[in-house]
This record gives C-alpha cells, structure tokens and sequence, in this order.
C-alpha cells in the first residue's frame, strides 16, 4: 500500500469515473487502474463496484475511503513539520473569505503582510460560509476569514473584531427621520437583502424579524443581490432600507452620511473570527495574519463585547 493509492482511491471516490479520477491525478487512466488492482488484491477486498454506472464505493470500500483521507491528512501534515522553517514565514497560505469582508477587510491588511512576509504566499479566494467551512473540512484551505460562531467542534475560532451593524434608509423612508433605531422596531418588509447563501441575510433578516417568506404587496420590484454596495445604490436612488455591517460604510460620502442610522444598545453586532483546522499546523503564519488583521482595523472597531447583541447566522 502507498500513499499514491490511496489518493487515486480518493479521486476515483471523488469523480466516480476511472478517465476523470485519472486526469484529476495526471496520470493515463491504465496506470490508476492498474495501481487500485494491486491495492484491492493487497487487502483482498474490493473498494468499487464497477458493475454500477457511475461506480460507487462498496460497504468495506467506504470505510477504507475514510481512513485514506485521515491517512492523507496526516501524511500531508508530516510534510508540513519538515519543511516548516523556525526562523523565517515561508510557504503557501491559502484563505477563503466571506463577500461581506473581502473587499473591506482584505486592503486593511494584505500589502502591508505581503511586505512583511515576502516568502510567504497568500493565495485569497471569495467564498460563501458553507462552503468555506466545506474547504476547511476537506483541507483545500489553510483558514477562513468569516462570521462566527460555527458551531463546529472540529474548528478553532480565533475572534478577531466585533462589527456593529447600522441601519442605512433612503431619504423618502419614514425610517430617515430617526436619530436612533431599535432593534425590536425594524419589521418594515421593504427591505433590501442580499441572496440566499450569505450569512449576512440571515442576519439582517433576524434582525428585522422579517421572514424570507413575507411578502408586500405594494412591492412590485423584487430584487435580492450578491453585493452590499449594489444594496447601497439601490437605497441610494429608491427607496427602502438595508442594514450594513460597519466597515462597508467607512466610504459613505459626507452627503449621504444622514442616510446612516445608529442602533440603540444593545447594538446587534456580527463577531469577525480567524477560523481554522485543530490539526492546523501553519501556526506562525496564523499568528501574525490574526495579529496583523487587528492592528490594522480602525480604532472604532474593538476586540471587547460591551453593549451589544451578537446576531447568529442561521436564520431561524
């Protein structure tokens, strides 16, 4: 049995498909067959019914799936010892960050790091919580920068800020002669959300005690986005109201700043955290990501929970 087995176990289990298991691995499909062959007749059991289309796993084969990505895991994890340098960061950082924090809380920081740490090699993709918490799981990233708590025992949350949350309305909103907000009076359904799949929704609209489901019938535009600053122009040139995190308002212009409505304490706040694997290894690069994170954040924004109301991500 070898290391190199056991992935092609795992890409065949991955794509159910020999010719897409192999081109997945670079190598001519013969080669992978011939390798799953020798382990089968090693252990004596078989790991795929190839009589199903597509293939799939047998009783025992799954179990031995499981355990090949343990092994895997481990052995990857090996690697990482040998090659980790006590005196310097190098190395490959993969990080997958939330649509609601890219684009405010990644120019914080990023060219400053990347000066910092020359060696080391920050590969940022966007993604939605799910399925960050998916690429964590499987060990296709190194960490995420998301909304918190997960509730998952196999993470660590490293909590990096709290944000509180502001109402923004339009001008012609009965909403926009408020000085203050509270939380337990925002149930009007003219509002703007983002689409299904981001954390934030789910927030607001716990909120808002609106459900997904309510309905308006004065409203004949109905219109959900993936982008908080298309929210913002939407509230900007029409009516209604959203609310928004606080670093998505650092660039609202003086002029619309009254579009801007604080909420009476306890703030509803969403907590920021640095999540990552318990088997994480990348430990200084961690620290001094999760380090440099804060000390570049505004001064407003505090690591301390006072006055507000943590908002869960599940809406229910």
């Amino acid at each position: 049995m070898t290391l190199t087995q056991l992935e092609y176990v795992l890409a065949i289990n991955q794509y159910r498909h020999f010719a897409k298991a192999a081109k997945a691995c670079h190598v001519a499909q013969p080669t992978l067959s011939l390798q799953l062959q020798k382990l089968e007749m090693s252990l004596d059991v078989i790991i795929f019914d190839r009589s199903k289309n597509p293939i799939i796993p047998t009783k025992t084969g799954e179990a031995l799936i499981k355990q090949a990505s343990v092994v895997l895991k481990e052995a990857r994890l090996f690697e990482k010892i040998a090659k980790e340098k006590k005196d310097e960061l190098s190395g490959p950082f993969k990080l997958s960050v939330i649509p609601t924090l890219a684009p405010y809380v990644i120019p914080l920081f990023l060219e400053k790091f990347s000066e910092k740490y020359p060696k080391v090699e920050v590969h940022i993709s966007e993604n939605e919580t799910k399925e960050i918490i998916e690429l964590l799981e499987n060990d296709k990233i190194d960490a995420g920068l998301l909304v918190t708590p997960l509730g998952k025992d196999s993470f660590i949350e490293r909590v990096l800020f709290y944000e509180p949350f502001y109402l923004y309305t339009s001008t012609s909103h009965p909403y926009y002669k408020l000085q203050k907000v509270k939380e337990q009076n925002i149930k009007d359904p003219n509002l703007w959300v983002l689409q299904d799949g981001h954390c934030f929704r789910n927030q607001v609209l716990n909120i808002c005690q609106i459900s997904k489901l309510q309905k308006d019938t004065n409203k004949r535009i109905h219109f959900e986005s993936g982008s908080l600053e298309t929210i913002k122009k939407l509230v900007n040139y029409g009516s209604g109201y959203t609310l928004l995190p606080y670093l998505s308002t650092l660039d609202i212009s003086e002029q619309r700043k009254g579009q801007l409505k604080e909420f009476l304490s306890p703030v509803p706040t969403r907590e920021v955290s640095l999540v990552h694997s318990r088997t994480f290894l990348k430990e200084p690069i961690i620290d001094a990501l999760e380090k440099d994170i804060i000390n570049f954040l505004p001064k407003e924004i505090t690591s301390r929970k006072r006055d507000i109301n943590i908002i869960g991500i599940n809406n229910e």
